[in-house]
């Protein structure tokens, strides 16, 4: 409301379905009655954040503090009902296997089918040299790149028809995995992010800045046609683009070092590594 009050016309991309489904049990409502009052209020559309990987199996070991599969999907398919669109992620390469990736695959898609409420699909590699469940030896250190890579690809192929667009997000690829990704089934990037933390606090290099022209020379070094779009995939008019091309440089953000002292334990238990020559291809 407050947003709404000082801008009127600012677009408002918020909450989680982990926070949608906290607030409206935190004001013992349903689903549909506090997605209604987020919409009145100005919410536009959800971040499909909170998702990991859609399979109890892995949610209960890396999040288990979290909302479960069904839940996730219930608080799309309630938001998508309202006619407020979201996101779909999936964060891979930790505790999961192939067979995970391909359920939560199937899992977005069957739901994409029955609301059509997703704009796109945003595989996000884990980033693991700061992350205590790595640090812990409770998880391994990351997909490799060719399979980052080769996830984008199976997206593609797996969401064509009900997806349209698969974004590769230069914050945890870097901007040549990036530029590879948009090679593989990517039509789409991340955009200019303010002050990322959360995935350089996990140890990664990228993700503070990154400028238009930046985004625009990834795009071109694959002979791809730049385009900036809104959050629903709409042109932007060009006096927007033009502000957006006129904005100052971010004050650079100062990060707490993550904490040391956790114990060093095997990566992986025996039976649970993952081979990238093992990947399953269409």
């Amino acid at each position: 409301q407050a947003v709404k009050k000082a801008e009127p016309e600012m677009h408002i991309h918020a909450f989680s379905p982990l926070e949608i489904w906290q607030g409206a049990a935190s004001l013992n409502i349903g689903l549909d009655e506090f997605l209604s009052r987020l919409k009145q209020a100005g919410l536009a559309t959800l971040p499909g954040t909170a998702a990991e990987v859609l399979h109890d199996e892995v949610r209960d070991i890396l999040c288990s503090d979290k909302i479960n599969v069904q839940q996730w999907l219930a608080v799309m398919e309630a938001a998508h009902a309202q006619g407020i669109r979201s996101t779909a992620t999936i964060m891979f390469g930790h505790v999961d296997n192939y067979q995970h990736w391909a359920a939560h695959l199937v899992a977005v898609r069957d739901l994409q089918a029955k609301t059509g409420g997703f704009t796109e699909f945003v595989p996000l590699p884990f980033v693991a040299e700061a992350s205590p469940v790595y640090i812990k030896g409770e998880a391994r250190k990351g997909p490799t790149l060719r399979e980052s890579i080769l996830m984008h690809a199976v997206a593609r192929i797996s969401l064509f028809g009900y997806i349209d667009n698969i974004q590769a997000s230069w914050v945890k690829l870097g901007e040549q995995g990036a530029a590879l990704a948009l090679q593989a089934g990517a039509n789409d990037l991340g955009g200019t992010l303010m002050n990322e933390s959360i995935t350089r606090s996990a140890g990664a290099e990228h993700g503070e800045e990154l400028t238009i022209e930046n985004l625009e020379a990834i795009i071109t070094q694959v002979k791809r046609q730049p385009q900036m779009r809104n959050t629903l995939y709409q042109s932007v008019p060009e006096q927007r683009q033009q502000l957006a091309r006129d904005a100052q440089a971010l004050t650079p953000i100062v990060l707490t070092p993550p904490e040391k002292g956790y114990e060093k334990k095997p990566l992986l238990k025996p039976g649970n590594s993952l081979d990238p020559r093992d990947i399953v291809t269409a």
